[in-house]
């Protein structure tokens, strides 16, 4: 499947998706979050990817945010539909059953950072410039920035980032809980696929179900999250997965998951 703004690839059991968009700093527009939507039903779909790496063209953005152009004639329902395509998005990403890692190599700002956050890992270059700057605009975060925020980074760093709408570097986004990883611009890439290549060599029921476990039942009263990480550790139990990664573990050598 070609796209008009993404660019896909695959290196083993790792697929990269690309938001190539360079010019206008990989900025998202109506369309190419429906492309977004596409490409990652279709990762998801595809029994050879077990791991996802989400990330801009370009050496400044990985999302420098929404297409302010498009928004500036949005009238308020339409406003509305196109917060709801966006948060549809994040959430696809974020519930999706494979691990997904976006590669910040540059500005990730309001929807890119929104964007970020929706990914299970984010791997930052030290150069790396992340913020909510929304409120410059006379707008409020609408692609779920403001409740991923408060739920990676508390309820400070959450109201100090959107209110003020100032960028912040990646050492500091790393304090906040907002990056799992800050590397050398240079070494970014071979970093980030070293994560997903590590990711993408585990086996994919535990990995989805861990997902589940930490994404879909954190959100839920602890007895019922218990209830479900229960379940789902049972499940993990009837799959040859298990069985090969307790046998390897026994014989002193490396699992080979085959993903059944």
């Amino acid at each position: 499947m070609s796209y008009r703004n993404l660019l896909i690839e695959d290196q083993g059991a790792v697929r990269r998706i690309t938001i190539n968009r360079p010019d206008k700093l990989n900025a998202l527009n109506h369309e190419t979050i429906g492309e977004l939507h596409d490409a990652f039903a279709r990762a998801e779909a595809a029994p050879g990817v077990r791991a996802i790496v989400l990330t801009g063209a370009g050496p400044k953005a990985f999302v420098a945010g929404a297409d302010i152009a498009e928004m500036n004639g949005l009238s308020p329902v339409q406003a509305r539909d196109f917060s709801r395509h966006g948060q549809r998005l994040m959430s696809r990403i974020e519930e999706l059953g494979k691990p997904v890692v976006a590669m910040v190599n540059g500005f990730a700002l309001g929807g890119g950072m929104e964007l970020a956050m929706a990914c299970h890992l984010r791997i930052a270059s030290d150069a790396a410039k992340l913020g909510q700057p929304e409120v410059n605009l006379g707008l409020i975060p609408g692609f779920g920035g403001t409740q991923r925020l408060l739920r990676l980074a508390g309820r400070g760093p959450a109201l100090e980032l959107c209110l003020l709408g100032q960028p912040i570097d990646a050492g500091r986004a790393l304090a906040m809980n907002l990056v799992t990883r800050v590397v050398p611009a240079a070494e970014l890439e071979t970093e980030t696929m070293k994560i997903a290549m590590q990711l993408a060599a585990a086996a994919p029921q535990a990995m989805t179900a861990m997902i589940g476990a930490i994404v879909l039942a954190g959100e839920a009263p602890l007895s019922t999250a218990l209830d479900y990480e229960s379940q789902a550790f049972a499940v993990t139990f009837s799959t040859d997965d298990m069985k090969e990664g307790t046998g390897a573990f026994l014989e002193r050598r490396k699992p080979e998951f085959i993903g059944r």
